[in-house]
């Protein structure tokens, strides 16, 4: 599996794609920092980066690299080799090639003007918010053989996480807003990966006006330390679950 792994993170180093996506990062990393004298200022405004940009790119660059290499996952069929092997590698190569790129964007600004926990929790909650949505991108790759679908499936995903999630929540709230809503909020924002890397940003940085009713029921229901290690347990399990029914499609799928 090393050896697909090395391949892959060769193959996508050559993609200028990944180049430029880490140049954006950097570029918004640095000129945030610079334009907020208050560093926390600067770490909320890139904050929308983190919550937009990363699962996007995320989403879409590993389904599209995951279809572009479709002959090559083929060959690799054909071979005796593991079917399980074959898509953790890929799946490794490109998640590790997206940490790096996030890691280079966002990570270096980040330590360079806030090497505080607050930092640190910032370069978490990125890091497993790019795993989560490479393993929603191979889920939505494996389902299917067309292309153009695939890709329409990812960015539907992204568009619900990111946008219409919200939306939902909202008319939860107003629908039973005679309820006491704070476990069914809580419950409901752990089925959502970009709200628990929000959540668990701010939850370390302590600004109430910006979490939003969620993160602060969820700060006042569990406390700030038990709340972070829920966010990154739930986060974790987001990690797993999307690229373990991938391999359970990918290892019964016809090719």
């Amino acid at each position: 599996m090393h050896k697909i792994i090395k391949y892959v993170l060769h193959d996508i180093f050559r993609n200028r794609i990944l180049l430029a996506y880490v140049v954006l990062l950097s570029l918004s990393s640095f000129g945030l920092f610079m334009m907020n004298e208050d560093v926390s200022k600067g770490l909320s405004s890139l904050l929308t980066v983190l919550l937009i940009v990363v699962p996007l790119v995320s989403i879409l660059f590993t389904t599209i690299y995951f279809f572009n290499s479709y002959e090559f996952i083929e060959l690799l069929v054909a071979q005796p080799l593991k079917r399980s092997n074959i898509l953790l590698g890929v799946y490794c190569g490109v998640g590790l090639s997206l940490l790096l790129a996030f890691w280079v964007g966002i990570g270096l600004p980040v330590l360079i003007f806030d090497g505080t926990i607050v930092g640190w929790y910032f370069l978490l909650s990125g890091s497993l918010l790019t795993m989560v949505f490479v393993s929603l991108a191979f889920l939505a790759s494996v389902l299917t053989r067309d292309k153009a679908r695939g890709i329409g499936i990812s960015m539907l995903l992204w568009f619900y996480f990111t946008l219409i999630f919200d939306g939902v929540i909202l008319m939860v709230m107003f629908a039973f807003s005679d309820y006491p809503l704070e476990r069914l909020t809580i419950f409901m924002s752990c089925l959502n990966p970009v709200d628990l890397a929000r959540i668990l940003v701010l939850l370390k940085m302590d600004i109430s006006a910006l979490m939003g009713y969620t993160g602060a029921v969820f700060n006042q229901f569990f406390g700030s330390s038990f709340g972070i290690v829920l966010a990154v347990s739930v986060m974790l399990t987001w990690v797993l679950v999307p690229i373990g029914i991938a391999l359970r499609i990918f290892k019964g799928k016809n090719l």
